[in-house]
């Protein structure tokens, strides 16, 4: 499939180590029907569980999970939006306490300096989403700017939103973004 070029923008895929990376291919084609250019991030884990030539051959481009080395030239276009989707529970804690140590967090901590409109979507399990740094976590991301689109009392097999309501979040969020810039 030929990837489609955004009228919207550029929009980053950060997809983490849970179930629902495994279909993230989905959301890509959901995002290029809506005028955006996808570009798909992962962490070191989160690649495991995606279709790393599937996910290229949609997009067009590379499935990055590293730092690229000094030599290397520069990847990725400046985003327009991000969605972070599936968050885990170590990604959004680390994110929110800026602790880059993976390419994906490291761009997370970046683009949020930029003010770029971001959709986090945490999936973990039930005990982890009672643990007191996570709730924290979320907090402090919704803080500086970060939708957070989760709902602890959802049923855990119901927490993962589909991916037509993401993309409608994401709208949202870059359309309030719009009226207040």
């Amino acid at each position: 499939m030929e990837p489609l070029q955004g009228t919207r923008g550029i929009v980053y895929v950060i997809a983490c180590a849970a179930p629902a990376a495994r279909e993230v291919h989905h959301l890509v084609p959901l995002a290029q029907a809506a005028g955006w250019q996808v570009h798909v991030v992962t962490t070191p884990m989160g690649e495991r569980f995606v279709d790393v030539a599937g996910l290229e051959r949609l997009t067009g481009d590379l499935v990055r999970s590293t730092y690229r080395m000094p030599q290397d030239p520069k990847g990725l276009p400046p985003a327009d939006a991000v969605i972070v989707a599936p968050a885990t529970f170590n990604t959004i804690n680390k994110w929110a306490n800026g602790i880059a140590d993976t390419f994906a967090v490291g761009l997370l901590c970046e683009v949020m300096g930029f003010g770029v409109p971001i959709l986090a979507v945490p999936l973990l399990k039930e005990a982890l989403a009672q643990h007191l740094a996570f709730q924290r976590s979320l907090d402090m991301l919704r803080e500086m700017g970060v939708r957070v689109l989760f709902d602890p009392a959802a049923p855990p097999k119901s927490r993962m939103p589909s991916w037509e309501r993401i993309m409608q979040e994401l709208h949202a969020v870059v359309g309030e973004r719009q009226t207040q810039g």
